[in-house]
């Protein structure tokens, strides 16, 4: 049996194991939280490295932007740097050939994107997501300082954050990943902030936790692209009233996990080096193997 294991910095309130069947082959997927502690992820990871067939990053992306503008974050850096030979991943290669085929794939299934008002909660975060929905959507508004820095400027226009992003990105690559993104404890926290971009919006579409560490009481009709999520996540957007609960990976177990598990499931199962597949290669593998986007009424 092949072997997946995601480390993440995330809450170990959030871990899980399952086994499913891909191609044939059996592969065991485990999600090991560390609740924002560094070093235990990096000892974990060194424990791992030769063990495991792929590795996955969760909490954490290795780096920021798109294209040719890269930046890595220096505590990712340090991080993997104890992997010598199993592949190691932080969804990042995935994102943006699945996200984007996500777009398509909701439109096929009668969403109609061109009423509709979104709020994409980072774009260098999901890039490929956003890219998509900027193409067919009414209007949006990328919230990367509001919810990356909690500077309550809204962005209207990929230029402008293109434009920002070669200035701020460097340096907040170097600043303590926890002041980015919530880590740990901190994920258990939701502090209201930034409610009449949340009521603006129509669609709400991002990394999960960006969307809930300052998601309002009330998210009536709102629609919510995301990634992992838990049941008790889930229920907690219906107790919100949300409408519509789209995740970009399939649902495993009961939970959709994180597309960091997802990338390093089609490495191991390729038996390529991480760094030969392209987004293109991901979606295909994942269409060979007939996982699908979910989609689940939470509120009629």
């Amino acid at each position: 049996m092949k072997r997946v294991v995601s480390v993440s910095i995330g809450s170990a309130t959030r871990n899980s194991s399952s086994e499913i069947e891909v191609l044939g082959e059996r592969i065991q997927i485990e999600r090991i939280g560390t609740d924002g502690d560094l070093e235990k992820a990096a000892a974990l990871i060194r424990e791992l490295d030769g063990k495991v067939d792929a590795i996955g990053i969760g909490g954490m992306d290795l780096y920021i932007g798109w294209g040719q503008h890269k930046y890595v974050f220096r505590d990712a850096k340090k991080l993997i740097a104890g992997a010598k030979q199993t592949p190691i991943v932080d969804g990042t290669g995935l994102k943006d050939g699945l996200e984007a085929y996500l777009v398509k794939y909701l439109q096929e299934a009668g969403i109609d994107f061109s009423d509709k008002k979104v709020l994409v909660v980072s774009m260098m975060d999901r890039f490929g997501l956003g890219q998509a929905l900027t193409e067919v959507s009414r209007e949006i508004i990328y919230g990367d300082l509001m919810f990356c820095l909690q500077i309550p400027i809204p962005l209207r226009r990929v230029s402008s954050l293109k434009g920002l992003a070669r200035i701020v990105a460097p340096v907040i690559c170097q600043l303590p990943f926890k002041l980015v993104y919530p880590t740990g404890a901190k994920q258990h926290e939701i502090t209201p902030r930034f409610q009449k971009y949340y009521a603006w919006a129509d669609v709400i579409a991002g990394d999960f936790h960006f969307i809930r560490k300052f998601m309002p009481e009330d998210l009536s009709g709102k629609m919510i692209i995301t990634n992992t999520v838990t049941p008790e996540n889930r229920r907690e957007l219906q107790a919100r009233k949300v409408a519509t609960l789209v995740t970009t990976t399939p649902n495993i177990g009961g939970r959709a996990y994180g597309t960091n598990v997802m990338e390093a499931l089609l490495v191991a199962i390729s038996g390529r080096p991480a760094g030969e597949l392209t987004p293109a290669d991901y979606l295909e593998l994942l269409l060979k193997i007939g996982f699908k986007p979910d989609i689940q009424q939470l509120n009629n």
